[in-house]
């Protein structure tokens, strides 16, 4: 189900960096994203009495449609819970995979408060996005895959929003080599975690509608796992602007031949930032996270600057 994903070098990057970079393509990894390593590796887990429960998630898309392809698979049944700011394409990829999808409230944090009381209610057994410590080692197989083909590679830049990829990522990256880097790419309007770890704890941010919806929303005020592994093991976030998204997105598919989600091209916009060049990385690895933007809205978005 969990595919090994390709890394590739970037000449087009590399050329506008001044140093090496290669690309994770995690945008061709099964259900477009990421996310089915660490759901399969939490869901894997579950005993015959929890899948018995069935299984309930709180999303902003590609964790749910990930959720919802396993269930499928494994005859289990599945429920996720979405805010509005969810993209309709990825809310109809869950329902065609099976699942019953919840739309509720307008933001993540919202959807997670109704998952909350859902599950007290309803005893379902819960599958979270990030926040867990089987997901989180199942996002780290993306480290241990680049790095296995790429030993001397000395930088990992990331997507950062709850901080699962990123937790799994930074700990089998720093086991394997304690000196590399680790970058997270967050966005600026509503960076949970980065705001968290300025505040010392986890703290509420506002959510809004953004081109990267894939890496937006709250870490979570109770959250165990993911502050602290990103407080410990990061070596440096960079926030990206909203504006930046849709130029990168559109050369990214001239120059790469694919179309990503915003999500993911913060990692590329992040690995090219005056923050990173100060680093002096000599061979980076940029995650590319998901592919799963609705081909509408990436239209409209890059319009003015293919």
């Amino acid at each position: 189900m969990v595919r090994k994903t390709p890394l590739i070098f970037s000449e087009p990057l590399s050329d506008r960096a001044g140093f090496e970079i290669w690309l994770k393509l995690e945008n061709l990894q099964t259900t477009g994203s990421f996310k089915l390593r660490g759901a399969s590796n939490r869901i894997l887990q579950l005993s015959s009495e929890e899948k018995a429960r069935g299984i309930i998630a709180v999303s902003s898309g590609n964790h749910g449609r990930a959720v919802a392809f396993l269930a499928k698979r494994l005859g289990i049944t599945a429920r996720v819970v979405v805010c509005s700011l969810c993209p309709e394409n990825k809310r109809q990829a869950m329902r065609e995979l099976g699942a019953e999808l919840i739309l509720y409230g307008d933001t993540q944090d919202a959807a997670q408060e109704h998952a909350d009381r859902l599950i007290e209610e309803h005893g379902y057994t819960s599958v979270d996005p990030f926040d867990d410590l089987h997901v989180i080692a199942g996002q780290g197989t993306i480290a241990l895959e680049a790095l296995t083909e790429l030993p001397n590679a000395n930088m990992i830049v990331s997507p950062l929003s709850g901080g699962g990829l990123l937790s799994g990522i930074a700990l089998a990256a720093k086991s394997i080599s304690p000196d590399i880097s680790v970058v997270g790419s967050s966005m600026e309007i509503e960076p949970g975690m980065v705001r968290s770890l300025e505040a010392g704890k986890p703290v509420h941010v506002e959510e809004h509608p953004s081109l990267a919806s894939s890496i937006t929303g709250a870490i979570g005020l109770r959250n165990r796992y993911t502050f602290p592994i990103i407080r410990d093991f990061m070596d440096r976030a960079v926030l990206i602007s909203e504006d930046s998204l849709a130029p990168e997105m559109a050369r990214f598919a001239d120059r790469e031949g694919m179309i990503v989600e915003g999500g993911s091209i913060t990692s590329v916009i992040a690995a090219l930032s005056p923050e990173v060049r100060e680093m002096n990385p000599k061979r980076a690895i940029a995650v590319i996270s998901g592919r799963n933007v609705s081909l509408s809205t990436f239209q409209a978005a890059t319009a003015a600057h293919c």
